[in-house]
């Protein structure tokens, strides 16, 4: 990972192999983002004539927009890096969040070779100090444990050095903005880790066996359901999912308790490690990203273990519902009956809709516990795709807790849609034989998805379902600070859903 510090020297004098300075969009070409910042310094070794040679390399301070030039004599390090940070913002407002966040990504994305890269864009408070570090270390992530023995990649290896150039970098609470910054990315770097690594070697006794290793370092407790506790205990949903793999499910438990907490919150993750659809088999061109359809599990794991790094006084369980969809003689068939755990059955009438009947088992073990809310993460509807696309999570749930867990996402960066539950679709989920079906129809299938859930959970629970089937896997080009492949999307707003309900805001 990364190395991150935070220096309160000038843009000119740190000794980095390149500096990133950001840059606007101005009306008449582009101006150097916030007078006074330390990027300034550089300014002034070009006798102010900075944005005019940006201007004549064809620069125009569009978002992302990335130009490499020389630095002027007096400049410490030798190649100066200017990203666009998009339109001026109106006067006495600083840059959005985001917009830093996702420049720094992109500065970084564009840094690769580069040793050590220093940080000059405008910070206005501390959470510009977050957001500034947050995506120069999650622009910098790179997966290469699956490379042969002869892959060198060095020029092509993202900084291993970052430096933020603050002016206030004296002030605890911007040391404190960075330190939590470096704590995320990195659970998030661990999330997209988890979702890259190939299927055959992260099976559901693997992760499992990760997260027992890991997590009891940071003061996690974990239990683990194997395939025998989870027949007996009437885990139907898992077994049921689970029995057409050579490779048995398993259900682990985190639970991070804090002395001074007043607040317990249940995080469910959907953790299927290879979804081939099962008996109703996936078409050709939609099986080859499968490995991701457990990045609502890698979400909720290192969510929980950022949470206990943080010191957050809030408990937090974290339920990783872990399981392999294949097709096989021992598979579970359409129009089988699976009695989910609590004893509700579900008549399976299409078995790739297999994440709900996974996340069923472990959303009533959830809140057995009796937490003040419940949220559960899945990659669980191809629907969702087709309504918001692929950068877009749906959130569906208790009215109230639904839109404070969409404020929490859109806060941190993360986009994000409240999404209806009509009554009339509860209406379609009737079964002849069984308490409900798996699925009913193809209209609205995302939020029919959520309806289906609701199920599980008791009805004056707060309670949110994150639909990330878009955001969790990028098929597509880099882009800020997003790579190809894993994203670890939805990891930061369960932080941030953890810091609030800390503070006792949980709606």
């Amino acid at each position: 990972m990364t190395a991150l510090t935070l220096s309160n020297l000038s843009a000119a004098t740190v000794p980095a192999d390149a500096v990133v300075i950001g840059v606007a969009k101005g009306e008449s070409g582009p101006v150097l983002a916030a007078a006074g910042a330390p990027a300034a310094a550089v300014d002034a070794a070009t006798g102010g004539t900075l944005a005019a040679t940006l201007t004549t390399l064809g620069a125009k301070g569009g978002e992302l927009e990335i130009t490499k030039l020389a630095t002027p004599e007096g400049v410490a390090a030798p190649l100066l890096v200017a990203v666009g940070l998009g339109a001026v913002p109106e006067e006495g407002a600083a840059f959005d969040p985001e917009r830093l966040r996702r420049a720094a990504g992109a500065a970084a994305r564009a840094l690769a070779g580069s040793a050590h890269a220093a940080f000059a864009l405008p910070l206005a408070d501390t959470e510009a100090v977050t957001a500034v570090a947050e995506g120069a270390l999650l622009g910098a992530y790179r997966f290469t444990a699956f490379r042969g023995r002869d892959f060198d990649g060095s020029e092509s290896a993202p900084p291993g050095q970052v430096t933020v150039l603050d002016e206030g970098a004296a002030d605890d609470a911007h040391t404190a903005a960075v330190e939590r910054a470096l704590v995320v990315a990195e659970e998030v770097a661990r999330a997209r880790d988890l979702i890259n690594t190939p299927p055959d070697a992260l099976t559901p006794a693997e992760f499992a066996a990760r997260a027992t290793e890991a997590a009891p370092g940071y003061g996690v407790d974990v239990t683990v359901w194997e395939e025998e506790a989870l027949a007996e205990g009437g885990f139907g949903g898992l077994i049921g999912v689970g029995r057409g793999s050579a490779n048995p499910p398993r259900l682990v438990r985190l639970a991070y308790r804090n002395p001074a907490a007043s607040r317990t919150l249940a995080l469910v993750g959907k953790g299927i490690t290879y979804d081939s659809g099962g008996i109703s088999l996936k078409p050709a061109g939609h099986n080859e990203t499968m490995k991701c359809d457990m990045s609502g599990a890698a979400a909720v794991y290192t969510a929980v273990l950022a949470a206990a790094r943080l010191g957050l006084p809030v408990n937090i369980t974290g339920w990783l519902a872990l399981a392999e969809n294949m097709p096989s003689g021992s598979a579970t068939k359409p129009g089988d009956v699976l009695s989910l755990y609590g004893g509700k059955t579900v008549e399976v009438l299409n078995t790739d809709a297999e994440g709900r009947l996974v996340l069923g088992d472990a959303l009533v073990r959830a809140c057995e516990e009796e937490p003040d809310a419940v949220v559960d993460v899945a990659t669980l509807t191809g629907a969702m795709v087709v309504a918001l696309g692929e950068r877009t999570m749906g959130v569906l749930g208790t009215d109230e807790f639904r839109d404070l867990v969409h404020e929490t996402a859109v806060e941190v960066g993360e986009p994000s849609w409240p999404m209806p539950m009509p009554t009339e679709l509860a209406e379609s989920l009737k079964s002849v034989v069984a308490d409900l079906p798996n699925v009913a129809g193809r209209m609205g299938g995302g939020l029919l998805a959520g309806v289906f859930l609701r199920e599980f959970v008791p009805a004056d629970l707060r309670w949110a379902h994150l639909d990330i089937a878009g955001p969790a896997y990028n098929d597509g080009s880099a882009y800020g600070y997003t790579p190809k492949g894993g994203t670890g999307f939805a990891v930061r707003t369960l932080v941030r859903l953890a810091e609030r309900a800390a503070d006792g805001d949980l709606g």
